[in-house]
């Protein structure tokens, strides 16, 4: 426990250290990419014809769920609603639960399925990277609640991936009986 609140106070002292307006903004527009970069993943392997891609729709969902119903069971108030931390940034604050981190919880596996596109995978990890830097940055988030998520995404996609062909030939077959 106390490692962890020195580990978070450093992080959000590293964050006021290296802010800027300019770098908030960025930090919100990578947050927001979320949305954008999975679903062009998903196209991506589409047209690659990349059986991974049922694997990959079904550990979103996954992570994203278990994720969610971790922060409903934890309920920790996010960094910037925590008034003893007023001294952070608290961009982007909202009212939902920080623990543990739903970016880090869904982005943190995909690379396994992504291994054999070497520059997307490459770019993908610094993006990444990135958002999640972002989600302590913006002070959504404590540096332990994106371990605990990255953890998280760690055992359900390493569960997904040894399980990956199964899966992938069912998707496959329920895909072709819906079309």
């Amino acid at each position: 426990m106390f490692e962890s609140w020195i580990a978070n106070t450093w992080a959000f002292q590293f964050s006021n250290a290296v802010s800027s307006p300019l770098l908030t903004k960025i930090m919100l527009l990578l947050a927001d990419s979320f949305w954008i970069v999975i679903p062009l993943i998903i196209i991506f392997l589409y047209f690659k014809k990349d059986k991974n891609i049922y694997v990959l729709v079904i550990g979103v969902v996954l992570t994203y769920v278990l994720a969610d119903i971790l922060k409903l069971l934890t309920r920790e108030p996010r960094p910037c609603n925590v008034s003893s931390l007023g001294w952070i940034n608290k961009s982007g604050c909202e009212a939902t639960y920080s623990f543990p981190s739903e970016h880090a919880a869904v982005l943190a596996g995909v690379p396994i399925f992504l291994s054999k596109y070497r520059i997307l995978d490459i770019l993908y990890v610094v993006w990444v990277v990135l958002v999640l830097f972002g989600r302590v940055y913006l002070g959504l988030h404590y540096l332990s609640d994106v371990i605990a998520g990255i953890i998280l995404s760690i055992l359900v996609w390493y569960i997904l991936y040894i399980y990956r062909i199964a899966i992938s030939n069912k998707g496959q077959g329920l895909f072709h009986l819906i079309r």
